[in-house]
């Protein structure tokens, strides 16, 4: 169990992110802050999710003056192709097609900051995930429940249908759902 007497803040409006860091039995308050999550052409996704993650930090710092703040960002790739969150049905139907019997990685970028020594680490986590080939009635049964719409890849692989499309998983499942808890949980320890 992770103890601090600071206040820890979860800067994500994410809910899995949230359960995540309860199960890790770590009380914290959550807010939100908004970016522009855009992908720069040719960046590489390791230099994405910690530039974003470095960009929530900053933003997220500006509004609580102690504790510890944490931010993340999460994307998927294929072929070289970074893909966030779908813009729409039709934009999930899209990527989930793409990632049908296919392999994919999923990148997720973190910050852990300590407002009050001014110590932060800035880290990343891969994770290879490969799909099972998927019927175009999954795609449209799995969109219809609104789920894919506000996840990297369009597909959660916890809590809904998602989980099924996976066939093999290697690395941190955590990271899949949007945050490396190995990881994370190390870097809280050492920035105290």
């Amino acid at each position: 169990m992770f103890r601090t007497n600071l206040q820890i803040y979860l800067a994500s409006k994410s809910p899995r992110r949230r359960k995540l860091l309860k199960q890790l039995g770590i009380s914290f308050k959550s807010f939100s802050v908004d970016i522009d999550e855009e992908v720069l052409d040719g960046e590489h996704p390791i230099k994405t999710v910690r530039r974003l993650a470095i960009h929530k930090s900053e933003l997220a710092s500006l509004k609580v003056k102690e504790g510890i703040v944490i931010t993340a960002d999460t994307i998927v790739v294929l072929n070289n192709e970074i893909i966030g969150k779908p813009k729409d049905e039709k934009d999930a139907y899209k990527i989930l097609s793409k990632l049908s019997g296919k392999t994919h990685f999923v990148y997720t970028g973190f910050v852990v900051k300590n407002l009050m020594n001014g110590r932060s680490i800035v880290d990343y986590e891969r994770t290879k995930v490969t799909f099972r080939k998927l019927t175009p009635k999954e795609i449209y049964d799995y969109i219809k429940t609104g789920s894919p719409l506000d996840k990297a890849g369009a597909y959660g692989i916890q809590d809904d249908f998602g989980a099924v499309f996976v066939e093999k998983i290697d690395g941190c499942y955590y990271n899949v759902v949007g945050l490396p808890l190995a990881k994370l949980y190390r870097s809280l320890t050492e920035i105290l």
